[in-house]
């Protein structure tokens, strides 16, 4: 993990300055099988996903496993437990929600530990010029 947190702090370092805010939500998953539940970002949304194109570059270089599908920044908030009954029409809902926007001011790397009771550690961090 050390070659990936090196590279990519350096890739971090030369990210420009970024302003986020909450827009709208969305799940993954069928509407009567949902997943995920998540909020759209909206503002300086290119810079972040050329940041993440960039970080992908870097874990491919060094013969991590990357993501085939495209990046989608997002915030997940929560997710639906398989085979229960769920609302799915839960994002309709957020659909118009704009939140106000924040400076971003760091990247975590964060490694997820998915299951029963999922958890969430913080590997490295890096703060972004501003």
């Amino acid at each position: 993990m050390l070659p990936l947190v090196a590279a990519a702090g350096e890739t971090v370092a030369t990210a420009p300055a970024m302003t986020l805010r909450l827009a709208g939500a969305g799940r993954f998953g069928s509407t009567r099988r949902p997943q995920v539940f998540w909020a759209g970002l909206d503002g300086d949304v290119e810079a972040l996903v050329e940041l993440a194109l960039r970080l992908a570059a870097v874990a491919g270089a060094l013969r991590l496993p990357v993501e085939d599908r495209p990046f989608r920044p997002h915030l997940t908030l929560g997710r639906w437990p398989p085979r229960r009954p769920a609302d799915g029409s839960l994002t309709e809902r957020l659909a118009g929600y704009r939140g106000p926007a924040w400076p971003v001011t760091e990247v975590r790397l964060w490694e997820s530990h998915l299951g029963p009771k999922p958890t969430y550690d913080t590997l490295a961090e890096w703060r972004v010029s501003q």
